[in-house]
């Protein structure tokens, strides 16, 4: 077993021919999750957009599109940064299993929202659900999770209060996915300039929940590097005050700019990121090929392993290596990845692959 996991921590990255294209046009900005229920329960659904567009793909080992929608929002805009969901549990009308993609549109200059679309088979047709959140500024990287008392949670980067922060991490809740409450700050700490953005949550088997998000702004060699935070709950996160703890690989390494988390069995996490960094805050040779894994929850260490789908030109542009998203298999020995590059003609595209991780417990 030590043997098997040495070479698999040695291993060179895997090839990006390997990985297969996920479209045949402009694919960007992916997000995938495992669905747990109803007739496609064990497929994965992947949403990726062009701006304009969004494109819902399913399947296991290959992918078939099954949906593209334009809010009509996004239509006369633009529309980033979309995120879907599966609800582990009803929430008012909408049933366990029910598929939630939220998305920005608008113009931070004039205003945006964060838009709730809903799916009752598995992706395949897609109706407006309600808005979670707005801003009269710039308002991005919605993120839906349930906490502990069955209520919906939109988590999101939000820039209306830009006098005193550049840049927060909000949330709002729903009882029933229509009406939504008030603001609150999750993440808003000092100096003004710093922006922290991008959340994920997971629930861990215990029943607390682990958020990752970057804090861009640092004029040093953090800059828009990863942090995380615990609830126990779901929804008091603790101060906005605090900016959290620093996410770092044993080795020193850190991710800046995207950080993706998936979770696997146990409570294993599986962490993602744009670009991996030295500790010595230059860009790491290896960049773009590795992941952050921690076999506790996010209590302890994390080690590295190899990314399916290595992206080595990944740099602060969105689109090589942009939110790459991971998905653990069932048994957390494998993980499948999705990440985008710019193509030979210069289109950024999303690409999958998967790849092996080290048995739980053995990192």
């Amino acid at each position: 077993m030590i043997i098997a996991l040495v070479l698999l921590l040695l291993a060179p990255p895997a090839s990006a021919a390997s990985a297969k294209p996920l479209s045949g046009g402009e694919s960007r900005y992916p997000h995938a999750i495992r669905l747990a229920h109803g007739r496609f329960a064990g497929d994965v659904v992947v949403s990726v957009n062009n701006w304009r567009e969004t494109q819902i793909y399913r399947g296991r080992r290959s992918f078939k599109l099954v949906a593209k929608f334009t809010d009509p929002e996004a239509a006369a805009s633009s529309m980033c940064c979309a995120h879907i969901y599966e609800l582990p549990s009803r929430v008012g009308a909408l049933p366990a299993g029910t598929l939630l993609w939220a998305g920005s549109t608008g113009f931070k200059d004039v205003g945006m929202s964060l838009r709730v679309w809903r799916s009752l088979d598995g992706g395949s047709s897609w109706s407006f659900l309600s808005t979670c959140a707005s801003s009269s500024g710039g308002i991005w990287e919605p993120e839906l999770s349930v906490d502990a008392s069955g209520r919906l949670v939109c988590h999101f980067a939000d820039e209306e209060d830009w006098r005193t922060h550049s840049q927060v991490l909000s949330r709002t809740f729903s009882v029933d996915g229509v009406s939504w409450s008030a603001k609150t700050y999750t993440v808003a700490v000092q100096p003004r300039g710093y922006r922290p953005g991008m959340a994920h949550v997971r629930r861990l088997p215990g029943g607390s929940y682990f958020m990752t998000y970057e804090i861009c702004g640092q004029r040093d060699q953090y800059f828009c590097s990863s942090f995380f935070r615990t609830s126990a709950d779901g929804w008091d996160w603790g101060s906005p005050d605090f900016p959290g703890t620093p996410l770092r690989s044993r080795e020193g390494r850190y991710f800046a700019h995207t950080p993706s988390i998936a979770l696997g069995p146990g409570g294993r996490l599986v962490l993602t990121g744009q670009m991996l960094m030295h500790p010595s805050g230059k860009v790491d040779s290896l960049n773009g090929a590795r992941l952050f894994i921690n076999d506790r929850g996010g209590a302890g260490e994390w080690y590295e392993a190899p990314a399916p789908v290595p992206v080595p030109s990944a740099r602060d542009v969105n689109c090589p290596n942009y939110h790459p998203a991971l998905v653990v298999a069932g048994n957390g020995e494998s993980v499948l990845e999705f990440a985008s590059d710019y193509d030979s003609s210069g289109l950024c595209v999303t690409r999958y692959a998967s790849g092996p991780l080290p048995a739980v417990g053995q990192g």
